[in-house]
């Protein structure tokens, strides 16, 4: 179980989705695939839907497969049995979650109150699905419920798009969001697969929320630090001197000595670097595992094993 919820935070969207033809589920799923987001979310909202689990789980088993709108234990033993690897359902139902964790499989009830979480700890779960999330309050329900529960993260669904996904991604107890915009009914009835796998490919890289916080430039010691700060400080705020180095508004720090990278460093800001190290795995970045710094059992700031154009790069979590 363990090893999905990993899965599913590295990838952080899941697209919900309803096929009305289960002919469409391959080629769908392929498609999901191809835009970075290996994963999904068949709803139990057709008749369609138990095909077209049993077809993507058997012809692309690389895609990360759960059920949807398992809303009693039947469907709940139909999503498993045709190969539904996590199963998410509207609300809490006791029989459908002791259907999944009889059989192994991670289950993620709705909730949206104190109360309905209390219940799913009762049962020894700790990540659930938030819905309806922004009809019950969106990301200020997601806060007040992290204080009286702090081990307690969340799939949100319902309400979520382009324009409040970041909102969303930068809370520490969100492990991924639910959406629908990237699987649009009718480019999926339509078959528009290059469609859907642009979208995924804008989704994946907006849940990051990457931004560039401020360049670090090595200096041979601290004599010329001083002096470029200086140089600097006319485009900028004051130089403010540190231990190490000198900040320049805060977009330029300037090193008291060479440090990593050829030439400095860039601090790249993201919304959750677990997640941010995830994406960037497949293109050839890995993280410097000494160099981590964590929080509250989050990863900070860590550094990437390559240099882009002489500068070392770190990823900095957003505050």
């Amino acid at each position: 179980m363990e090893s999905i919820l990993n899965e599913l935070e590295g990838i952080g969207i899941v697209p919900v989705i309803k096929i009305e033809d289960a002919s469409l589920a391959v080629p769908l799923a392929r498609s999901l695939a191809a835009g970075g987001i290996p994963c999904a979310e068949v709803t139990f909202r057709t008749a369609a839907a138990e095909e077209s689990i049993r077809r993507i789980a058997a012809e692309v088993p690389s895609v990360l497969l759960g059920a949807g709108t398992v809303i009693n234990e039947s469907l709940a033993r139909k999503a498993i049995a045709a190969g539904a690897r996590f199963v998410v359902a509207p609300g809490f139902n006791p029989a459908v979650v002791d259907a999944c964790l009889e059989a192994g499989v991670p289950v993620f009830p709705g909730v949206n109150n104190p109360s309905g979480v209390e219940a799913a700890l009762e049962k020894g779960l700790s990540c659930l699905k938030f819905f309806p999330a922004e009809a019950s309050g969106g990301v200020a329900m997601i806060d007040a419920l992290a204080g009286p529960f702090p081990s307690v993260s969340f799939l949100p669904t319902g309400g979520i798009g382009p324009d409040n996904l970041a909102d969303y991604a930068r809370r520490q107890n969100v492990l991924a969001v639910g959406g629908t915009w990237m699987v649009k009914p009718d480019a999926v009835e339509a078959g528009r697969w290059d469609e859907i796998s642009a979208l995924c490919r804008e989704a994946r890289r907006a849940m990051q929320g990457f931004r560039i916080a401020h360049v670090g430039i090595n200096s041979p010691d601290e004599g010329a630090a001083a002096d470029a700060a200086a140089l600097f400080s006319i485009f900028s705020s004051p130089a403010k001197p540190g231990a190490s180095s000198i900040f320049c508004g805060q977009a330029i720090e300037v090193m008291k000595s060479p440090f990593r990278g050829t030439h400095g460093h860039l601090a790249v800001e993201c919304l959750n670097v677990e997640r941010a190290l995830a994406y960037l795995a497949p293109l050839g970045f890995k993280p410097v595992p000494e160099t981590a710094k964590t929080g509250k059992g989050r990863i900070t700031v860590v550094y990437l094993d390559r240099e882009i154009a002489g500068f070392a790069v770190h990823l900095v979590r957003a505050g």
